[in-house]
């Protein structure tokens, strides 16, 4: 990076800071701090909800994920929009009417007080890991890729959202994020066009699509009836249903974005803002990083992606088998290209066509298998080395063939990313915190002033929470995948105990309480015995069997433990 894209980067960085501090200067109540004074439009709700979900992790892994494995990815969305007409259908005229500030609320005036903690507890810890997730992406990438300091990267992003969110509260969660939704996704399209520039130079932009998809790239559905699949069609509609249901109907980071709406109509209005564009979006992405696949085949990409990975294999004893391997791979490299400029450039047809799309497919899965063997070789030098590189192809790509000035914007991109989604989450931690927890059980009689001071509070001390636990992470084979799975191990419980309130309305406190603690203890079996390789189950279904299981344990229960009854909501 030269000064331009330092200039860029900053600026953009400071803008969005001054001006989420300035637009929310002022706040007096705790109503308007962690709701936003209800004076938010759709537009702003369904910005800020889009921006709260694409994180930074979005912007680094997922481009990296369809490099690696294609379009699939995008089933995981693909029950999302079922999910958000039941939450304006269900969860919002009932969040308006009972005028909550948390969802969990609600849980109190339906079961009792142990259901609502519960539910709050369950989202501060998987919330709370979240937070420190999304701080730590972008800078154990960004400080690899650029030579920085990783210690002052966290802190530097961690800081400049504790400013803004302390700051404004909710309010300038949302209206920062309509900034940072604009700088994303300017970056995003500025990237693609470079990218087809780049690839004018050996084929068509048909011709790059011809390439993608002989080698599988392209193929977004996924029919399969394997359980063990982690991304399918089914997995998506069910799975990600209910991920996507509990996400942004139980989830506080969520709730609290749209419960700031100037009515429930408004925020309908921008939970199908997000219904009808998300899937768009993410295709998009996703689309992104099969076109950086197709220019990796005319660019020689690096044997493996994470630099720091490959600077101490080179100066370890392992050096020279890394190095038969590097000219290997450019041979492989050599015949895949050949190939995919016969494919993209000539007329072929019949048994000539297939026969060149033969030869892509296999000079193609040499130079995978080349690319593993260097992983391979990476594990030789020290088996704790990350060696999934995925998540730095993007980045490698930005760095090293975008011009200046772009490449501080895209950087920009990540960091705005990383903040907005941050900011929401600590929001969100400071909302539940104070409102659940410190107000419910701690000190039932302050004034609106103390609880708005204490709210801020709460804000700081998440952050400096989250900024701890990044620094302290390890990394995770695919960012991206790290936090849905951390997501889907809790949600399914949580959205179990909300169906419950909704629709079953004999089930009293004690089922529900008691079905949500077993049916939250065998979710996370289940996925420590996943991990073991005891058995093959995507990541997704937790969600089905954490809320059925809630749901189901607690309607056997519920004859056995009568209660007291409670109002109907």
């Amino acid at each position: 990076m030269n000064n331009l894209d330092l200039i860029v980067l900053f600026g953009t960085l400071l803008f969005i800071v001054a001006y989420g501090v300035y637009k929310t200067r002022g706040q007096k109540d705790i109503e308007g701090y962690l709701l936003g004074g209800h004076s938010m439009k759709w537009g702003t709700i369904g910005l800020s909800v889009m921006a709260t979900q694409a994180s930074a992790i979005t912007f680094i892994s997922t481009p990296g994920q369809a490099y690696d494995s294609g379009m699939g990815f995008v089933q995981n969305y693909f029950g999302m929009p079922i999910a958000l007409i039941v939450v304006s259908a269900v969860f919002i005229p009932i969040f308006y009417r009972l005028k909550v500030y948390t969802a969990y609320e609600f849980l109190e005036k339906r079961f009792d007080i142990k259901t609502r903690y519960l539910g709050a507890a369950i989202f501060l810890i998987q919330r709370g890991l979240a937070a420190g997730i999304t701080i730590y992406a972008p800078a154990i990438i960004i400080s690899s890729i650029l030579h920085w300091d990783l210690t002052a990267t966290i802190l530097g992003t961690g800081i400049l959202v504790i400013i803004y969110t302390v700051s404004g509260g909710t309010k300038a969660v949302s209206i920062t994020q309509k900034q940072q939704m604009f700088v994303i996704m300017a970056g995003m399209f500025a990237a693609f066009f470079v990218i087809i520039g780049y690839l004018n130079d050996y084929t068509t932009f048909g011709g790059s699509l011809e390439i993608a998809g002989s080698l599988g790239k392209l193929e977004a559905v996924n029919f399969s009836m394997d359980a063990g699949e982690r991304y399918t069609i089914w997995s998506g509609l069910a799975g990600g249903f209910f991920l996507q249901l509990s996400y942004f109907g139980t989830d506080q980071s969520q709730v609290q974005r749209y419960l700031g709406g100037t009515s429930a109509a408004e925020s309908r209005m921008g939970l199908m803002f997000n219904a009808i564009l998300k899937i768009p979006m993410q295709f998009f992405i996703l689309f992104v990083g099969v076109m950086v696949y197709v220019f990796f085949i005319f660019y020689n990409p690096p044997l493996h992606f994470k630099e720091a990975s490959v600077d101490i294999v080179e100066s370890s004893e392992y050096a020279e088998e890394f190095e038969v391997l590097n000219h290997e791979y450019a041979h492989a490299l050599d015949e895949r290209r050949s190939a995919a400029e016969k494919l993209a450039n000539e007329s072929l047809v019949g048994a000539e066509r297939d026969k060149v799309v033969g030869q892509l497919k296999e000079a193609d899965a040499r130079s995978v298998q080349i690319r593993e063997q260097a992983k391979e070789v990476i594990l030789k030098v020290d088996d704790t080395l990350e060696t999934k590189d995925s998540d730095y192809v993007f980045l490698t790509f930005i760095i090293t063939y975008l011009p200046h000035g772009l490449i501080g914007l895209l950087i920009a991109v990540i960091f705005s990313a990383a903040m907005s989604s941050t900011s929401s989450e600590l929001n969100a931690l400071a909302s539940t915190t104070s409102v659940d927890f410190y107000k419910r059980a701690i000190k039932k009689d302050g004034s609106d002033h103390h609880y708005l001071n204490t709210s801020k509070l709460m804000t700081l001390g998440w952050g400096v929470l989250a900024i701890l636990f990044a620094i302290l992470a390890k990394n995770s084979e695919n960012l991206i995948e790290a936090v849905n799975i951390v997501g889907s191990i809790f949600y399914g419980t949580v959205l179990g105990i909300f169906l419950v309130a909704f629709f079953l309305k004999y089930v009293k406190g004690n089922a529900v309480f008691i079905a949500a603690l077993i049916a939250q203890t065998g979710v996370i079996i289940i996925h420590f015995m996943t991990e073991a390789g005891i058995f093959a189950l995507s990541y997704l279904w937790y969600n089905v069997i954490g809320c059925l299981g809630t749901i189901l344990i607690s309607i056997i229960l519920q004859p056995m433990l009568p209660s007291k009854p409670r109002p109907n909501y």
